[in-house]
């Protein structure tokens, strides 16, 4: 299996409380396995305020629903032992 490795990182962002923020990271393969997202070292899971999802193969993007104030901090994006933060 070829080793997967982030072709272009995540983005810092500044939105606004109730807002939603989309980040986006792509890998080099399509169909990674082992890609993690978290929010300050949390793992997120897909549900009705975090929308994971992969585009077009290779863009893996994460979308956090109507940010609150506890929404503030890193997101880290993780595909096998590469990492990329904002």
């Amino acid at each position: 299996e070829p080793d997967v490795t982030i072709v272009s990182g995540l983005k810092d962002m500044v939105v606004f409380e109730g807002d939603d923020v989309t980040f986006r990271c792509q890998v080099s393969h399509e169909n990674a396995r082992d890609v993690e997202w978290k929010l300050q070292d949390v793992a997120l899971q897909n549900n009705e305020m975090n929308e994971i999802s992969v585009e077009k193969g290779k863009i893996h993007t994460l979308t956090l629903r109507k940010v609150t104030e506890q929404d503030i901090g890193t997101i880290t994006f993780r595909v096998g032992p590469h990492t990329s933060t904002a």
